[in-house]
């Protein structure tokens, strides 16, 4: 344990911190009492599901403070959390949309535009696709094979890293560091797509239903907690992260980003909170489509 070697600064920074983390975990068992309450069940399990990514995060950040060497199994936990809210998020749209069959009625001569990021952003020449039953499977399962293929990858580190045969900060080709990261980093890529592609096919329907702020707390937790998480461990690889006894320069790193991201992730669940709590009447989506309506205005 770390505090045992914090003069009173420190201490008092700690403080601060873990007292963030347990206002978090407050807002977040509120904030899932509401939902609980006002959300059908339906659509309840996912949007808490979706609420506890930033109040997780938080947590195992806090964790990993405290103990430094649990820091490997609480990173870890996050991104296995986090891989399962991607899958969420999906179908969080879908079912905001009304479900999959009033999607399908809604797009029915619709196509998906998949020239889209993190994969095809640059390829404007890619065809659309047509909104299809099967298509709507294989965006699916572009997002479930990464919450069920990254756990398994997270636990084989951890066998390898106990055997001594994974180290995180050993990047050489004979390492398996190098090897895990990079399919991980193909599974994450594969599993952005199909949220982006639908972003941007309903994000016009559920404006009302502020899908774009949303979105953008969920891309603001991908881009802080891998993104910002990799640049603090390459700077700390790369030494220019000094070291402070009897902290390394990957112990540093480490401990850098985890009290960046509880501060990050307290602010993300006091503005999701006010984001995701709306009454269920105001999640309806529309029950009639255009041709619906332009048939009543001609009823007498």
């Amino acid at each position: 344990c770390l505090s045992a070697g914090l003069d009173l600064p420190g201490r008092f920074l700690f403080g601060i911190l873990t007292l963030m983390t347990l206002i978090a975990n407050l807002v977040f068992i509120e904030e899932a009492v509401y939902i609980y309450r006002k959300i059908p069940s339906s659509k309840r399990s996912i949007i808490i599901w979706i609420n506890a990514a930033a109040p997780v995060i938080a947590t195992t950040s806090c964790i990993g403070m405290w103990i430094p060497r649990s820091s490997m199994f609480t990173d870890f936990t996050a991104a296995v959390f986090f891989a399962i809210v991607i899958h969420k998020f999906l179908l969080m749209m879908i079912k905001e949309c009304g479900g999959q069959k009033l999607l399908l009625k809604r797009f029915e001569n619709g196509h998906f535009k998949i020239s889209t990021g993190p994969c095809c952003c640059c390829c404007l020449c890619l065809p659309r696709v047509r909104i299809t039953r099967r298509t709507l499977f294989w965006m699916k399962l572009g997002t479930f094979q990464f919450a069920f293929l990254r756990p398994m990858f997270m636990f084989l580190s951890i066998v390898l890293w106990t055997n001594g045969n994974y180290t995180l900060y050993n990047l050489s080709p004979k390492g398996a560091a190098i090897w895990i990261s990079c399919f991980i980093g193909v599974l994450t890529i594969v599993a952005l797509w199909p949220v982006g592609i639908m972003f941007q096919q309903v994000r016009t329907l559920l404006s009302c239903k502020k899908i774009i702020p949303k979105f953008a707390l969920y891309q603001f937790i991908l881009i802080l907690n891998h993104l910002q998480a990799a640049i603090i461990n390459i700077l700390a690889m790369q030494r220019v992260i000094p070291c402070a006894p009897p902290l390394s320069s990957s112990a540093r790193g480490a401990y850098i980003t985890q009290q960046l991201l509880i501060m990050e992730m307290f602010l993300i669940t006091l503005i999701s909170r006010v984001v995701y709590r709306r009454r269920y009447d105001d999640l309806e989506p529309p029950e009639c489509t255009a041709e619906e309506v332009g048939d009543s205005k001609q009823t007498p």
